[in-house]
């Protein structure tokens, strides 16, 4: 039997360290790794006694018990490859056997997020049981890569399909069945993880809940604690304002809040063009929301009236607050809208990346527009884009940030529809960084896929990005989750990451 491998790292969130203001290019820390998933891996398989003159012997290339050690040994070694080549936290369990009806139970009862099935012979029954454990299950067959596993013939007809034409197995979809590839296990493993970190997630609202819809504002909250699990707290603005007042009389802390000012503006890739003042005025505020979310136990964060109500409560915007939010791994948007920050806080987990919420623009000639204010720089979860700090584009006022975004960069891009019933995604390249009268961080991104049925089906108005592709591990989680259809605009995805 295999012995558990831990791949775990620092566990966020939870008892999250006090992190400092990201510095520099090439050295910066990596975004914090959520909780590991858990995947307990399980071989299934039937060893046959030969009878004469009938039938006996199924497909299959386990036939004695030294053929299953060995068979063991081998899904041991692979796995601990594969833990090795994810760049997210994996907590394998015990590899388990089931050769029997009493040996299923407990292996569907493990305390485990994925149950990871090898599936070389056995019962078809055995497999319907761990589907229906409530676990995601993840059906691994193999036709070259070991012994040929029974499984890889009968699993689409079977398994799925309960021998008719039309797929009727409820627990286990197509896309729940690997052949060979462990890149194809460990994008769906990513998937997973994602899921099981988004999920649960707490929010801190400052000032009260908003969205930028009627829908959103109806449907939104209700949304995300039904179907996400999540915990909604909010603090009045009267406490952020006291919050401040606090700091602004405390010496060390406007002493802090100065230091980390220099540390940013000492960047050689940033440019200042806005007073400085405003730049310590969003670290205070960056300071205060992060002491929040501390006591609330929050990783996420949303601000209400963040164009007008809150501006004069911090002496700016707090578009370069949240931009620190996002660079230290945390998830900070504007407005609280939870429309956008189900997908914005489930690309965070899946892509290791921070995730970027910005407006849409009409998609045209196979180019759409994205822009905002409140743009984070560390978009490919280690180094920081260069950037100009400068005014928030509508109220021509204190600090936000302008990032330079590489041309040629791939990106995910997710636009939820504002009735929470559905997402739409596409990928995209990078082809400019213009500098129009808009919000200060502008990408034209080129669409990779039918923009022009993009334009007639798209619903709602911000989208998430995040550098990347990441299509195919969204739209495996929504089926998961079960609720959220998924249009995907973009031909297949990129090849496997393995």
């Amino acid at each position: 039997m295999a012995g558990a491998a831990t791949l775990a790292g620092m566990a966020f969130p939870g008892a999250w360290p006090a992190l400092a203001v990201p510095t520099g290019r090439a050295s910066d820390t990596p975004i914090p790794p959520g909780k590991p998933v858990r995947v307990k891996p399980v071989l299934v398989y039937h060893l046959e006694q030969r009878r004469e003159k009938t039938s006996w012997r199924s497909y299959g290339g386990l036939r004695t018990q030294d053929d299953v050690a060995q068979e063991i040994s081998r899904i041991d070694d692979e796995l601990k490859t594969l833990a090795t080549k994810a760049e997210f936290p994996v907590t394998l369990l015990p590899l388990s056997t089931i050769s029997s009806d009493g040996e299923v139970q407990p292996v569907a009862d493990c305390a485990a997020d994925v149950l990871l099935v090898f599936g070389a012979s056995g019962a078809q029954s055995w497999l319907e049981k761990l589907a229906a454990s409530g676990k995601p299950s993840i059906l691994f067959v193999r036709h070259k890569s070991g012994p040929l596993y029974l499984w890889y013939e009968i699993a689409h007809w079977r398994l799925l399909r309960k021998s008719e034409d039309e797929k009727t197995e409820p627990n286990l979809d197509f896309d729940d069945v690997v052949v060979d590839d462990y890149g194809d296990v460990l994008w769906r493993l990513r998937a997973l993880y994602g899921l099981c970190n988004a999920k649960g997630t707490r929010v801190l609202g400052i000032g009260h809940l908003q969205a930028y819809s009627r829908p959103g504002e109806i449907k939104g909250p209700n949304h995300v604690r039904q179907v996400w699990g999540y915990e909604i707290v909010t603090v009045p603005f009267e406490k952020v304002r006291e919050r401040l007042e606090q700091v602004r009389a405390d010496g060390a802390a406007m002493a802090e809040a100065k230091r980390q000012t220099d540390e940013l503006l000492g960047q050689p890739n940033v440019a200042l063009e806005t007073e400085r003042r405003f730049v310590e005025n969003s670290f205070l505020a960056r300071n205060v929301f992060r002491s929040l979310m501390l006591e609330q136990g929050a990783t996420n964060l949303g601000v209400a009236d963040c164009m007008g109500g809150l501006i004069p409560i911090l002496d700016t915007p707090p578009c370069l607050a949240l931009s620190l939010l996002n660079d230290e791994g945390l998830t900070a948007f504007c407005h609280v809208d939870m429309t956008h920050t189900a997908p914005g806080v489930l690309l965070r987990w899946i892509s290791g990346k921070p995730s970027f919420v910005c407006n849409t623009h009409f998609p045209h000639h196979g180019l759409i527009t994205l822009a905002h204010c409140a743009a984070l720089r560390k978009m490919n979860g280690r180094e920081l884009e260069p950037t100009t700090i400068m005014t928030h584009y509508e109220s021509d006022y204190g600090a936000a940030t302008k990032v330079h975004y590489p041309e040629g960069q791939v990106i995910t891009c997710i636009v939820p529809e504002l009735n929470c019933t559905q997402w739409f995604g596409f990928r995209g390249t990078i082809v400019d960084t213009p500098d129009m009268p808009m919000c200060r961080s502008q990408m034209d991104v080129k669409i990779d896929g039918d923009w022009r049925r993009l334009v007639r089906e798209l619903r709602g108005f911000h989208a998430v990005v995040c550098y990347g592709d990441y299509l195919r591990e969204v739209g495996y989680a929504l089926k998961k989750v079960g609720s959220l259809a998924w249009h995907n605009y973009s031909p297949d995805a990129l090849e496997s990451r393995l």
